[in-house]
């Protein structure tokens, strides 16, 4: 059985009201991430007199990576915070690149910067350096604030450990997403001892006020937009499962219900991260997109089964509450800078394209879509496609293995025989990283400019 959900002129005059191509910010806020360094070492700068001797040089090396490991956590949490301006603007998938960097640079700073100021205390105590772990030792129990510290630091290395690509691979999800929570308590923990025997801190009381002030800010934005944002989301529109519908084998589409959905600002090819308040279900939450424009009273995802999570959707029942937050993503129509559009699916990634697909503007001919999929059998959500491209007079096309098993050529020549003029399109894709790259090299070789190929990622 199929679900068709019908009625995107509403929703494409909405799009089209929404549509504002515009730069991306990256650039102007990797300016201010390296401002913002900058300022830390200028913060070293203005309270260091002078560096004599081996000690000196050792223990300010270690001031200098402790600094700049401090501001770092403060922007691995900002990166957490999920802020609308970065995940609409710059994309959800660089934020997570960009987190997952800046989580390796501060782990390697924190321990050159353990290490360092370890050496040059046991060097003033006049030890050597193989008395370090003992030096650790020490200051862990005579300082103030290092046993929190270490707790901390012992966080972090967990944290690190968890999100080692093979690690990562082999640890189911919910696990994974547990333990990458810890880094609230982590950056908590390791917090005061900065000021307490940080000596830019000490000796400088607007120093300590500006690092309240960031950590501080922060905090607001992730109990903003972690914490109180999604309560009310979720108290305004009181989400609950309508229905659960199998779209082919493996693949079935959850019909949400709710109060004036279509306010909750959603847009075609953003996700929510869904919470099902079932059993086994309810401390999960798990990222899908929307496989249809909203509706007043309804949102749709389709998901495939792949794990636990997804597998488990097939048994939800009526009247299930949802719990969700989002929406996130900047794959939306505000990417497009072109009339015409090509949107490539690889198999469950037809969701946000169909959405897409439904609701982006254009003239009979603009809009093309291709679908690749392992069999026909396999091309889920059809029938609504076609009967979309039937009343927009757009193109829709699919790509099967032969019976044979034999994939199906996409490659920059076979796009140049479909679309004569692909260079003058935007292309949207969504589908698995191999898939992805492999569309992408052919696009780039048909062609189209990069700046034109449209695609999230969340391989780390």
């Amino acid at each position: 059985m199929t679900t068709t959900i019908a009625g995107g002129r509403a929703a494409r005059r909405q799009t089209m009201r929404r549509i504002r191509p515009r730069r991306s910010p990256a650039v102007p806020l990797l300016l201010a991430v390296w401002a913002g360094a900058a300022g830390v070492l200028w913060l070293w700068w203005d309270n260091t007199a002078s560096v004599a001797g081996t000690e000196g040089r050792i223990l300010n090396a270690g001031r200098i990576t402790g600094l700049l490991a401090g501001y770092l956590m403060a922007l691995v949490v900002l990166q957490m915070a999920r802020v609308p301006a970065l995940e609409r603007r710059v994309g959800s998938d660089r934020v997570a690149r960009w987190h997952a960097m800046t989580g390796r640079y501060t782990l390697s700073l924190t321990f050159v910067h353990v290490f360092l100021i370890m050496w040059g205390y046991a060097l003033q105590s006049g030890r050597t350096l193989g008395d370090i772990v003992q030096q650790t030792v020490d200051s862990v129990n005579q300082l103030p604030d290092m046993g929190k510290a270490a707790v901390g630091t012992s966080l972090l290395v967990v944290i690190g450990l968890a999100s080692i690509g093979p690690v990562r691979r082999r640890m189911p999800y919910d696990t994974w997403y547990h333990v990458h929570l810890l880094t609230y308590a982590a950056v908590f923990l390791t917090f005061w001892h900065q000021l307490t025997t940080g000596n830019e801190f000490a000796v400088e009381p607007a120093a300590k006020t500006v690092w309240y002030a960031l950590y501080g800010s922060v905090t607001a934005l992730v109990l903003w937009y972690r914490v109180l944002t999604p309560i009310r989301l979720n108290l305004r529109h009181r989400m609950y499962v309508e229905a659960v519908i199998e779209e082919t084998p493996g693949i079935v589409s959850v019909l949400i219900g709710g109060r004036r959905l279509h306010r909750m600002g959603a847009e075609a090819g953003q996700f929510f991260r869904w919470r099902f308040m079932a059993p086994g279900m309810r401390f999960s939450s798990h990222p899908y997109s929307l496989s249809a424009a909203p509706r007043p009273e309804l949102l749709r995802i389709t998901v495939k089964a792949i794990g636990d999570h997804s597998s488990a959707l097939r048994g939800l029942k009526p009247g299930v509450k949802v719990w969700a937050e989002g929406p996130y993503g900047a794959m939306t129509a505000s990417r497009r800078s072109q009339g015409k559009v090509l949107l490539v699916a690889g198999g469950v990634g037809i969701t946000p394209m169909r959405a897409l697909f439904e609701t982006l503007p254009g003239a009979a001919g603009d809009i093309t879509l291709l679908y690749r999929a392992n069999s026909t059998q396999d091309l889920a959500l059809w029938d609504e496609l076609a009967k979309i491209a039937d009343e927009r007079g757009a193109r829709l096309m699919y790509a099967v293995n032969s019976p044979d098993g034999e994939r199906p050529d996409i490659s920059a020549e076979s796009l140049r025989r479909k679309l004569p003029d692909i260079e003058d399109h935007d292309v949207f894709m969504c589908g698995p990283a191999g898939f992805a790259q492999n569309v992408y090299e052919a696009l780039r070789g048909a062609g189209v400019p990069a700046r034109r190929i449209h695609h999230e990622s969340f391989e780390m």
